[in-house]
């Protein structure tokens, strides 16, 4: 096979005598994670083999300790404990024990691995043995390589030439020099103090992110509006960067943090099968303001192996947070905005959509049991089925980063017995006059066995001057073209409202 010439490569072949390589055995990385990522949008499909051309929404600060020993004068140092996709421009090495006598004179990043195709390009124009499987027996065909562009070409000593056209093997005369199975870190350091020193390596590194995942109980309150949750929140870490680090240090950084454009991936990302781990009961995270974002430190070293994904417990669970629960009708089947015109077209918006949302709500307060900071995630919410005391899901939604003291509005999706109507009853208008009129009504029909409130909301998208003349019901405006009406259902009721509204321009 064609590997089998490569089998004598190890990385203590492929390196200079004199150089010195860092162990990995003097001590744990330290992580600081800043996610990119939008909140509940990492798709299973990312973390599950690799994903050719598609790059994890993060980044990572990557400190390492090391114990080596320096040469007085100058000395070279290399690095194999570096992640695939590090962005070389953020490399730095500090002596920790002579910080002011210890300067780098040069640092590189090798990342030209060793492959066949490369061990071969360091043999063109020189002799080598190629081993043909012919049948039962072996061929060994001698030659100069002139070429391995698709297949390896040959020169005889007669001067023919041969082409070989797979093979099973090669043999080289000895083992080529230059070639590095690992990503490196090389760096040419001078010093006026001799023997051992501890050092510290810092990068950035690509292929890393963290989100949050809330996990949320929901319990019917006294009525059909208020309710209670259970809200537990848990930190997913995705590693495909390359590299593995044990007992880690690790911070995240919560927080929209401002970063120049990062300069293409080095390479692809690394492949493999996800893990998952589970931390400890106890509580992992000690959260502080940090600048103008939030920093959480976990507790506990933490291990972080390549393509992988890690569940840490963020908070405990908070219990008994009252909640309300918001049934909502926007009648308009889509989305309207002010076009620089009034909409004097009788039949522009009038489709009607029957779907009723179901919204909760809750304040992030600590007298509501929670009045955290709450990195942006996805909130599950399920509900207990007392037939068989199982947990069912009935809806998730993804929150922004959420200071203490806000609003929480979670969208769990449209009501079975709840449906929505709305029409256009009559529309005039008089272009010279420069005003325009339209009748709505809204019908909603409640076919639960409990009373409920719905929310009707109407956008009054026409023109930016309005003014509603009559109204069936009383109204509260919302913004500067929207308006909602509060109506209360017995069960099997029907609501209606209409309203008359009046453009001008």
């Amino acid at each position: 096979m064609k590997k089998k010439f490569l089998a004598a490569l190890c990385a203590g072949a492929l390196l200079p005598a004199t150089t010195r390589v860092f162990s990995d055995g003097n001590g744990g990385a330290a992580l600081t994670i800043y996610s990119t990522a939008q909140a509940g949008a990492i798709a299973p499909e990312m973390y599950r083999d690799g994903v050719a051309g598609q790059s994890v929404p993060g980044y990572a600060l990557i400190r390492q300790e090391r114990n080596v020993n320096l040469d007085k004068g100058r000395s070279v140092i290399r690095f194999t404990d570096v992640a695939a996709l590090i962005d070389p421009t953020t490399v730095s090495f500090i002596s920790l024990t002579d910080p002011e006598g210890t300067r780098v004179i040069e640092q590189n990043y090798q990342f030209d691995l060793v492959s066949t195709e490369k061990v071969l390009q360091k043999y063109i124009d020189k002799e080598i043995s190629v081993e043909q499987q012919r049948g039962d027996k072996t061929e060994t065909i001698d030659g100069v390589l002139t070429s391995t562009a698709g297949n390896l070409i040959l020169r005889k000593d007669d001067g023919s030439v041969r082409i070989v056209n797979g093979y099973a093997g090669i043999r080289l005369p000895k083992l080529p020099g230059g070639l590095i199975t690992k990503p490196t870190l090389v760096w040419d350091i001078a010093t006026n103090k001799p023997g051992p020193h501890r050092t510290r390596v810092a990068y950035q590194t690509t292929g890393i992110t963290w989100w949050a995942d809330y996990n949320v109980t929901y319990f019917e309150g006294k009525d059909a509006n208020s309710c209670k949750l259970d809200a537990g929140a848990w930190v997913s870490i995705l590693n495909q960067s390359g590299g593995s680090y044990q007992d880690a240090k690790l911070k995240l950084i919560a927080g929209d943090v401002q970063r120049a454009l990062p300069p293409p991936a080095l390479r692809a990302m690394m492949k493999g099968r996800p893990e998952m781990a589970i931390a400890a009961d106890a509580p992992a995270f000690e959260e502080k303001a940090f600048f103008e974002y939030h920093l959480y430190t976990l507790g506990f070293p933490t291990t972080l192996p390549d393509n992988s994904t890690k569940q840490i417990e963020l908070f405990p669970v908070a219990r008994g947070v009252p909640c309300e629960k918001t049934l909502l009708y926007a009648g308009q089947s889509a989305p309207f905005y002010n076009y620089g015109s009034p909409m004097v077209d009788r039949n522009f918006g009038v489709e009607s959509n029957k779907k009723v949302d179901v919204f909760i709500s809750f304040k992030n307060t600590k007298e509501n049991k929670m009045g955290m900071p709450l990195p942006a995630g996805r909130i599950r919410v399920s509900k207990l089925d007392v037939a068989d005391n199982s947990m069912e899901f009935i809806g998730e939604d993804r929150i922004d980063h959420t200071p203490k003291n806000e609003k929480v509005l979670l969208k769990l999706g449209s009501a079975f017995d709840v449906v929505g109507e709305r029409r256009q009853v009559d529309f005039r208008v008089d272009t010279n006059g420069k005003w325009m009129e339209e009748d709505i009504e809204i019908k909603i029909r409640n076919q639960k066995d409990d009373p409920i409130t719905v929310i009707a909301k109407d956008r009054l998208y026409r023109w930016t001057n309005w003014r509603v003349l009559k109204h069936s019901m009383a109204y509260e405006k919302q913004d500067a073209d929207t308006i909602h009406f509060p109506i209360k259902l017995a069960k099997g009721a029907e609501g209606i409202v209409r309203y008359t509204v009046r453009y001008t321009w």
